[in-house]
């Protein structure tokens, strides 16, 4: 059935899918947003795919839009491909992961079915991309991903780190840079309320880190 479908339509249920993966409907603004094009393009297309056969998408004006059970999929399986090519390039290729984004944007439209497969086994079927997020198994299940942040801990609290948003290059080399990636523990030592910066010990290094909440509302956690 993803045979009908464009790259364009492929994105935009993609970013429909992650605009609601916690519930709710996506607006036509916030999904203007996220895809870099016109609130009008934005209308037209979500019509389009709300009244194909089948249909993608529903959407209601003034209500936003949402996807249907093969929206849904075709968006769980664009996203299966995107994260394990996020990990082939970065423990196959040696790819940074600043760098994985950007490269598994362009090819998780055209990998077949039978490449994503040879992926997966050749990585031993990994749950998590470089990134921390979830990989959607075979069947398209998907855990729920980690949304504690760290700009939320305080003085005492220990965590380890999760996951991290994936789409700015610079911020992903800043952290790389730190250590503070997916799987490294973290502990807060102080916290500002006045310019809200976190001070935290990564990974038991004796050199603490100051963090603005701008980098910390990036970063997931599991609270220890």
């Amino acid at each position: 059935m993803r045979e009908q479908l464009t790259h364009a339509i492929e994105d935009y249920l993609k970013a429909i899918y992650k605009l609601t993966a916690t519930g709710g409907r996506a607006t036509t603004t916030n999904l203007a947003i996220l895809l870099g094009v016109t609130p009008a393009s934005v209308t037209g297309m979500v019509q389009r795919l709300a009244s194909a056969d089948p249909s993608w998408v529903d959407y209601q004006k003034h209500h936003g839009v949402s996807l249907t059970p093969e929206g849904k999929r075709v968006a769980l399986e664009i996203v299966r491909h995107h994260r394990l090519i996020e990990m082939f390039l970065h423990e196959v290729l040696d790819y940074p992961w600043e760098e994985v984004h950007d490269e598994a944007e362009r090819l998780e439209h055209v990998i077949s079915e039978n490449f994503e497969e040879r992926i997966a086994r050749v990585l031993g079927d990994p749950t998590h991309d470089p990134h921390g997020d979830p990989i959607p198994s075979r069947d398209l299940k998907i855990p729920p991903a980690c949304d504690t942040r760290l700009s939320d801990l305080r003085p005492d609290q220990h965590a380890m780190v999760m996951r991290v948003h994936d789409s700015d290059p610079d911020l992903l080399r800043h952290l790389g840079g730190l250590g503070l990636k997916p799987e490294i523990k973290v502990s807060i030592l102080e916290y500002s309320p006045f310019d809200e910066n976190l001070k935290i010990q990564v990974n038991g290094q004796p050199a603490p880190v100051v963090l603005g909440r701008k980098i910390t509302q990036q970063v997931f956690v599991d609270i220890l």
